[in-house]
């Protein structure tokens, strides 16, 4: 699935748009596998956002779609990935990403599930999809290819400041989820400081990057909001602002992903 058709996903187009989503071709270079794989562990997180979203009643309608279309690009891309496998390590790391998904795909479909499961679930998915990643980076064994892994890690790291907002907000883990978040911010922030002063950054990898930074003003904005008076639109604004800086970090992993050939 190219940049444009995962720019759609995150603007919640009908289901039907991800489900036609032509098949990956085989031969997919690393970087882009490297790409994919990460963005498996940015929608470990977003499906379990988007499930506490919809079961805390925080924007349903598009909650829901969020939720149908973030598990259909992910059995896409498990499918997709599996026509990459440079080695023993990859194939490992394949088959326990599948075993973990397959455990937590069910709860993601199941609006009375316990959300001590899912936050479980999701974890295990992400820990699963970041050995993947891995495995992909030192196959490639490239500087570039460093960058996919950092920049689309940034991704993951939106989506885990939001759930653990929500599941703070709901009650869930909540001292746990105050961690992650502080965690997963200052990871962001650090991180976003590499990539900042990465050679290789060419001027519109520059320009983007510059984009990033605004959009996690406005996101750290939104995540302070959490013991605001309206509690429902704060929790809007994190769900809104979580899905830009989405959007807008998958623009820059995309750039890094092409300047790795």
């Amino acid at each position: 699935m190219n940049r444009r058709d995962f720019l759609a996903l995150c603007c919640v187009l009908p289901a039907a748009a991800v489900l036609a989503a032509p098949p990956a071709p085989a031969g997919l270079p690393l970087a882009t596998a490297i790409n994919r794989a990460g963005r498996q562990r940015m929608l470990s997180q977003r499906t379990a956002k988007a499930w506490l979203m919809q079961a805390q009643g925080v924007l349903p309608d598009r909650a829901k779609a969020i939720l149908t279309q973030s598990v259909a690009l992910f059995e896409q891309q498990l499918n997709d990935l599996k026509v990459v496998q440079p080695g023993d390590e990859v194939r490992a790391a394949l088959q326990a990403l599948e075993q973990e998904w397959t455990r937590y795909r069910p709860l993601l479909a199941d609006g009375r599930a316990d959300p001590g499961a899912v936050w479980n679930g999701s974890e295990a998915v992400l820990a699963a999809a970041q050995q993947l990643t891995l495995a992909y980076e030192r196959a490639a064994g490239t500087a570039t290819g460093k960058l996919v892994n950092l920049s689309g890690r940034q991704r993951m790291l939106s989506q885990r400041m939001a759930k653990a907002y929500f599941f703070r907000q709901a009650g869930v883990n909540a001292g746990a989820a105050g961690k992650m978040m502080d965690a997963a911010m200052k990871e962001f922030a650090q991180a976003l400081e590499e990539l900042k002063a990465a050679p290789q950054n060419s001027a519109l990898i520059k320009s983007e990057l510059a984009l990033v930074e605004q959009q996690w003003f406005f996101f750290q904005n939104a995540l302070a909001l959490r013991a605001a008076g309206d509690p429902k639109r704060a929790s809007a604004d994190v769900a809104t602002t979580s899905e830009r800086i989405l959007e807008q970090m998958d623009l820059v992993v995309g750039l890094y992903e092409k300047l790795a050939g």
